[in-house]
Protein backbone atom coordinates (compact mmCIF):
# COMPACT_ATOMS: atom_id res chain seq x y z
CA UNK A 1 0.00 0.00 0.00
CA UNK A 2 1.46 3.36 -1.01
CA UNK A 3 1.66 6.35 1.29
CA UNK A 4 -1.17 8.22 -0.43
CA UNK A 5 -3.44 5.16 -0.36
CA UNK A 6 -2.70 4.75 3.34
CA UNK A 7 -3.54 8.42 3.97
CA UNK A 8 -6.77 8.15 1.99
CA UNK A 9 -7.72 5.05 3.95
CA UNK A 10 -7.18 6.83 7.26
CA UNK A 11 -9.18 9.87 6.18
CA UNK A 12 -12.14 7.89 4.81
CA UNK A 13 -14.61 9.54 7.15
CA UNK A 14 -14.06 12.93 5.51
CA UNK A 15 -14.26 11.65 1.93
CA UNK A 16 -17.55 12.04 0.17
CA UNK A 17 -19.12 8.64 -0.41
CA UNK A 18 -22.68 7.28 -0.33
CA UNK A 19 -22.04 5.09 2.73
CA UNK A 20 -20.73 7.90 4.93
CA UNK A 21 -23.10 8.81 7.72
CA UNK A 22 -23.33 11.97 9.78
CA UNK A 23 -22.10 9.98 12.81
CA UNK A 24 -18.94 9.04 10.89
CA UNK A 25 -18.07 12.70 10.44
CA UNK A 26 -18.85 13.43 14.10
CA UNK A 27 -16.64 10.53 15.18
CA UNK A 28 -13.80 11.73 12.94
CA UNK A 29 -13.94 15.20 14.52
CA UNK A 30 -14.04 13.67 18.00
CA UNK A 31 -10.92 11.61 17.28
CA UNK A 32 -9.16 14.67 15.87
CA UNK A 33 -10.19 16.79 18.87
CA UNK A 34 -9.05 14.12 21.34
CA UNK A 35 -5.62 13.89 19.74
CA UNK A 36 -5.27 17.67 19.55
CA UNK A 37 -6.24 18.13 23.20
CA UNK A 38 -3.89 15.34 24.27
CA UNK A 39 -1.00 16.75 22.25
CA UNK A 40 -1.45 20.43 23.08
CA UNK A 41 -3.26 20.23 26.40
CA UNK A 42 -1.03 17.46 27.74
CA UNK A 43 2.08 19.42 26.85
CA UNK A 44 0.74 22.59 28.44
CA UNK A 45 -0.48 20.78 31.57
CA UNK A 46 2.86 19.00 31.96
CA UNK A 47 4.91 22.16 31.50
CA UNK A 48 2.73 24.26 33.81
CA UNK A 49 2.78 21.58 36.52
CA UNK A 50 6.55 21.08 36.26
CA UNK A 51 7.17 24.84 36.39
CA UNK A 52 4.86 25.27 39.40
CA UNK A 53 6.59 22.40 41.21
CA UNK A 54 10.03 23.88 40.49
CA UNK A 55 8.85 27.23 41.89
CA UNK A 56 7.46 25.52 45.00
CA UNK A 57 10.72 23.64 45.59
CA UNK A 58 12.75 26.83 45.07
CA UNK A 59 10.53 28.57 47.62
CA UNK A 60 11.13 25.71 50.07
CA UNK A 61 14.90 25.98 49.59
CA UNK A 62 14.73 29.73 50.19
CA UNK A 63 12.44 29.43 53.22
CA UNK A 64 14.06 26.53 55.05
CA UNK A 65 17.38 26.68 56.78
CA UNK A 66 19.56 24.19 58.60
CA UNK A 67 20.24 24.83 62.30
CA UNK A 68 22.08 23.00 65.03
CA UNK A 69 19.95 21.21 67.55
CA UNK A 70 20.75 19.42 70.79
CA UNK A 71 19.40 15.95 71.58
CA UNK A 72 17.40 15.91 74.81
CA UNK A 73 17.30 12.08 75.15
CA UNK A 74 19.58 9.16 74.38
CA UNK A 75 18.76 7.33 71.19
CA UNK A 76 19.96 3.76 71.78
CA UNK A 77 20.61 1.31 68.98
CA UNK A 78 18.09 -1.52 68.79
CA UNK A 79 19.35 -4.60 70.64
CA UNK A 80 18.35 -7.00 67.90
CA UNK A 81 17.39 -5.92 64.41
CA UNK A 82 14.24 -7.81 63.40
CA UNK A 83 13.15 -7.58 59.79
CA UNK A 84 12.84 -4.02 58.55
CA UNK A 85 14.15 -2.01 61.49
CA UNK A 86 15.51 1.43 60.66
CA UNK A 87 18.55 3.25 61.90
CA UNK A 88 16.52 6.34 62.76
CA UNK A 89 14.17 6.99 65.66
CA UNK A 90 11.90 9.80 66.77
CA UNK A 91 13.22 11.82 69.72
CA UNK A 92 13.09 15.28 71.28
CA UNK A 93 15.51 18.03 70.29
CA UNK A 94 16.03 21.67 71.21
CA UNK A 95 17.05 24.43 68.76
CA UNK A 96 17.11 28.21 68.31
CA UNK A 97 14.68 30.04 66.00
CA UNK A 98 15.84 32.90 63.74
CA UNK A 99 14.52 35.34 66.38
CA UNK A 100 16.68 33.71 69.07
CA UNK A 101 13.92 31.85 70.91
CA UNK A 102 14.56 28.29 72.10
CA UNK A 103 12.14 25.68 70.81
CA UNK A 104 11.65 22.00 71.54
CA UNK A 105 10.20 19.43 69.17
CA UNK A 106 10.42 15.86 67.94
CA UNK A 107 12.28 14.68 64.86
CA UNK A 108 13.92 11.59 63.39
CA UNK A 109 17.58 11.13 64.31
CA UNK A 110 20.18 8.42 63.81
CA UNK A 111 20.33 5.77 66.52
CA UNK A 112 23.33 5.44 68.82
CA UNK A 113 23.49 9.12 69.83
CA UNK A 114 23.64 10.35 73.43
CA UNK A 115 21.71 13.21 75.01
CA UNK A 116 23.52 16.51 74.45
CA UNK A 117 24.83 15.54 71.02
CA UNK A 118 24.59 18.19 68.32
CA UNK A 119 22.70 17.35 65.14
CA UNK A 120 21.48 19.31 62.14
CA UNK A 121 17.74 19.90 61.71
CA UNK A 122 15.74 22.03 59.28
CA UNK A 123 13.34 24.80 60.24
CA UNK A 124 10.97 26.92 58.21
CA UNK A 125 10.69 30.72 58.30
CA UNK A 126 8.55 30.54 61.48
CA UNK A 127 11.10 28.40 63.33
CA UNK A 128 9.11 25.15 63.12
CA UNK A 129 10.82 21.82 62.43
CA UNK A 130 10.38 20.66 58.87
CA UNK A 131 11.88 18.23 56.38
CA UNK A 132 15.01 19.14 54.46
CA UNK A 133 14.20 20.86 51.17
CA UNK A 134 14.94 18.90 48.01
CA UNK A 135 18.21 19.63 46.24
CA UNK A 136 18.10 21.22 42.81
CA UNK A 137 18.58 17.84 41.16
CA UNK A 138 15.89 16.17 43.29
CA UNK A 139 13.53 19.07 42.60
CA UNK A 140 14.13 18.85 38.86
CA UNK A 141 13.51 15.10 38.80
CA UNK A 142 10.38 15.33 40.96
CA UNK A 143 9.06 18.25 38.90
CA UNK A 144 9.56 16.21 35.75
CA UNK A 145 7.66 13.28 37.22
CA UNK A 146 4.85 15.58 38.36
CA UNK A 147 4.67 17.14 34.88
CA UNK A 148 4.53 13.71 33.25
CA UNK A 149 1.83 12.64 35.72
CA UNK A 150 -0.24 15.76 34.95
CA UNK A 151 0.08 15.19 31.19
CA UNK A 152 -0.79 11.50 31.55
CA UNK A 153 -3.78 12.32 33.76
CA UNK A 154 -5.12 14.78 31.23
CA UNK A 155 -4.50 12.30 28.41
CA UNK A 156 -6.32 9.56 30.32
CA UNK A 157 -9.26 11.81 31.06
CA UNK A 158 -9.52 13.01 27.46
CA UNK A 159 -9.09 9.52 25.97
CA UNK A 160 -11.67 8.15 28.41
CA UNK A 161 -14.16 10.87 27.54
CA UNK A 162 -13.54 10.38 23.83
CA UNK A 163 -13.97 6.62 24.19
CA UNK A 164 -17.29 7.06 25.99
CA UNK A 165 -18.57 9.45 23.33
CA UNK A 166 -17.44 7.11 20.53
CA UNK A 167 -19.08 4.17 22.32
CA UNK A 168 -22.34 6.13 22.52
CA UNK A 169 -22.11 6.92 18.82
CA UNK A 170 -21.49 3.24 18.05
CA UNK A 171 -24.50 2.20 20.16
CA UNK A 172 -26.60 4.76 18.30
CA UNK A 173 -25.42 3.40 14.93
CA UNK A 174 -26.17 -0.19 15.98
CA UNK A 175 -29.66 0.79 17.19
CA UNK A 176 -30.29 2.66 13.93
CA UNK A 177 -29.06 -0.33 11.92
CA UNK A 178 -31.39 -2.60 13.95
CA UNK A 179 -34.40 -0.37 13.23
CA UNK A 180 -33.56 -0.28 9.52
CA UNK A 181 -33.11 -4.06 9.44
CA UNK A 182 -36.52 -4.51 11.07
CA UNK A 183 -38.00 -2.59 8.11
CA UNK A 184 -35.97 -4.20 5.31
CA UNK A 185 -35.21 -7.66 6.68
CA UNK A 186 -38.70 -9.17 6.19
CA UNK A 187 -38.60 -8.24 2.51
CA UNK A 188 -35.51 -10.41 2.00
CA UNK A 189 -36.81 -13.47 3.75
CA UNK A 190 -37.93 -16.63 1.90
CA UNK A 191 -41.64 -17.13 1.90
CA UNK A 192 -42.77 -20.69 2.13
CA UNK A 193 -46.11 -22.25 1.55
Amino acid sequence: MTRSENTRKRLWRWRNNPLRRRDDIVEAWIVLAVWAVVAVGGTVAGLVTAHAALDMFAHQRADRQAVRAVLLNDVPRPALAMGGSTDRRMTSVSWMTPEGATRTGRTLVDTGLKAGAHIRVWQDGQGRLTAAPPTTTEATIESGFLGIAAAASLAGLVFGTGAVVRWRLERRRIDQWGREWDLVGPQWGHKTG
